[in-house]
C-alpha cells in the first residue's frame, strides 16, 4: 500500500560508478536503442504497406515488433540518461510504472512468441486446415488475450511492488526498477512475497520456454515428410523463431526463475533480454527471411520513386 511508504524516490546505481565507463555505456545503448527503433519501425511500417505480407506468421511478426518496441522504451531511455547524469532518481510513482512496463511488455513478448509457435505448428502440421484455423478473426482474438493476459501479470505484479513498506536506504542496485532488487529495500519480511514473486513470474518463463520447446520439437519432427524445398523453407523460418526463443528465454529463466537471491552478473543478463533481444530480432527476422526483404526493398524503391517525383 502506498501509505506505507516512506521513501519518495529512489536512486538508481546503474551499471557503474566509473566516469568514463559511463559514457562507454551511453555510447553503446544510444546505438542499441537507436537500432532498435529504426529496426522494429521499419518491420511494422514494412508489414502494415505490403501486400505480400498478410498471412499470420506476419500478424505475429508485426506484434512482437511492437512490443519490442515498447519494452525498450520502457528501460533504455533512463539509462541511457541516467548514465550522464549525476544523481539519479527515480521517483515512487515512476519506479512503479516501470515495474509495470518491464512486466506487461515482457510477458506480451512471452505470448507473442507462443502464438508464432502455434502459427508454424498449424501450417507445418495441419496445412490443409491452416487457413481455417489461423483466421484473421481467431488471429485477432488470439492477440487480444495476450494483451490481457500480460495485463493480469503486470498487475499482479505491481500490486505486490505496492504492499512493500521503504523506510530507507533508497538506493537501488540496478539500472531499472523490478520487484526483486525492490524487495531488498523494503523494511518488512519479503519471504512470502519473494516466494509469490519467483512462482507467478518463474512459472511464466519456464512454463512458456517448455510449451515452446516441445512445440518446436513436433514440428521439426513432422518435416521429416515434407519435400526438400517446403523443409528448407520451414525449417529456416523455425530455426529465426528457436534463436529469438533461447535469446529471450535463457535470461529471463535465469532472473525469475530461482530462489530469492541476487549475483553480481544479474544487472548484464537483464540487458540481454530488456534491450539485446529487441535489438537483434529485427536482424534475425529479416537477415533469415526473403519475403520480408524483398518487401522491404520494394517500400525503399516505392519512396524514393514518389519523392523523385516532387
Amino acid at each position: 500500500m502506498q501509505e506505507n511508504k516512506s521513501v519518495a524516490e529512489f536512486i538508481l546505481l546503474g551499471l557503474t560508478q566509473d566516469p568514463m565507463k559511463k559514457k562507454i555505456v551511453f555510447v553503446i545503448f544510444l546505438i542499441f536503442y537507436v537500432g532498435t527503433m529504426v529496426g522494429n519501425s521499419l518491420i511494422i511500417v514494412t508489414i502494415k504497406s505490403s501486400r505480400t505480407l498478410g498471412s499470420p506468421m506476419y500478424f505475429f511478426l508485426f506484434y512482437l515488433s511492437l512490443v519490442d518496441f515498447c519494452f525498450s522504451t520502457s528501460i533504455a531511455p533512463r539509462l541511457i540518461a541516467d548514465s550522464l547524469s549525476a544523481t539519479k532518481t527515480i521517483s515512487y510513482n515512476e519506479c512503479m510504472t516501470q515495474v509495470f512496463a518491464l512486466h506487461f511488455f515482457g510477458t506480451m513478448e512471452v505470448f507473442v512468441l507462443i502464438l508464432m509457435a502455434i502459427d508454424r505448428y498449424v501450417a507445418i502440421c495441419k496445412p490443409l486446415r491452416y487457413p481455417t484455423i489461423m483466421s484473421q478473426q481467431a488471429c485477432t482474438i488470439l492477440i487480444i488475450l495476450a494483451w490481457i493476459g500480460a495485463f493480469i501479470h503486470a498487475i499482479t505484479e505491481i500490486i505486490l511492488a505496492l504492499r512493500l513498506p521503504f523506510c530507507g536506504p533508497n538506493l537501488i542496485d540496478h539500472y531499472c526498477c523490478d520487484l526483486q532488487p525492490l524487495l531488498k529495500l523494503a523494511c518488512m519480511d519479503t519471504y512470502l512475497i519473494n516466494l509469490e514473486w519467483a512462482t507467478n513470474s518463474g512459472t511464466v518463463c519456464t512454463g512458456s520456454f517448455v510449451i515452446l520447446m516441445i512445440s518446436y520439437i513436433v514440428i521439426l519432427h513432422s518435416l521429416r515428410n515434407h519435400s526438400a524445398e517446403g523443409r528448407k523453407k520451414a525449417l529456416s523460418t523455425c530455426i529465426s523463431h528457436i534463436i529469438v526463443v533461447v535469446l529471450f528465454f535463457g535470461p529471463c529463466i535465469f532472473i525469475y526463475s530461482r530462489p530469492p537471491s541476487t549475483f553480481s552478473m544479474d544487472k548484464m543478463v537483464t540487458i540481454f533480454y530488456t534491450i539485446g533481444t529487441p535489438f537483434l530480432n529485427p536482424l534475425i527476422y529479416t537477415l533469415r527471411n526473403a519475403e520480408v526483404k524483398n518487401a522491404m526493398r520494394k517500400l525503399w524503391r516505392t519512396t524514393i520513386t514518389s519523392e523523385s517525383k516532387r
